[in-house]
């Protein structure tokens, strides 16, 4: 017959509209970002993906890596020389990570922990109050690949705010 079916508000607002009515809700919903990083493939492309997102909806972004902790038994000298050299590794290549994202305009912090990286990203985002984790699937260690993501998949299991895996 002659009746035409009725459009939806967002399908008569055409593309534009419906994306700026998409950025204003995730704007919202995720303010501060919490991106786990540790320089594998998978956590750069987590980076990445997490800076597109802070420029859509101008969030924050906290970096977060995790190592793991110094054994004991090193002993003294070992064990303090080993663990400074541990921190200060982490934190250069965090530093230079932080500068990275700051050049793109977003407001960057971080953090550098001991201990395991899933308690130490769901004490962090739930501390400092997180909307959004961004993650990579697999982490560095050759032990985390053969557990295929045992890290995000714990966060995501545990994480009482969205996680997105990349």
């Amino acid at each position: 017959t002659g009746m035409q079916p009725r459009r939806s508000r967002s399908l008569r607002m055409g593309r534009r509209g419906h994306t700026r009515s998409i950025r204003r809700k995730l704007s919202r919903m995720f303010q501060n970002i919490l991106v786990a990083y540790d320089g594998s493939p998978h956590s750069e492309r987590a980076l990445a993906t997490a800076i597109e997102v802070a420029k859509c909806v101008n969030a924050s972004i906290t970096l977060l890596n995790a190592y793991d902790k110094v054994p004991a038994y090193l002993g003294e000298p070992n064990f303090q020389e080993t663990l400074n050299r541990t921190v200060v590794a982490a934190r250069d290549k965090m530093l230079t990570v932080l500068e990275q994202v700051r050049q793109q305009g977003l407001t960057a912090s971080m953090n550098v922990l001991e201990g395991p990286p899933a308690d130490a990203i769901l004490r962090v985002a739930e501390m400092e109050k997180h909307d959004l984790i961004v993650m990579g699937s697999r982490g560095l260690g050759l032990f985390q690949e053969l557990l295929l993501g045992s890290v995000s998949e714990r966060v995501t299991r545990h994480a009482k705010i969205p996680v997105l895996i990349v």
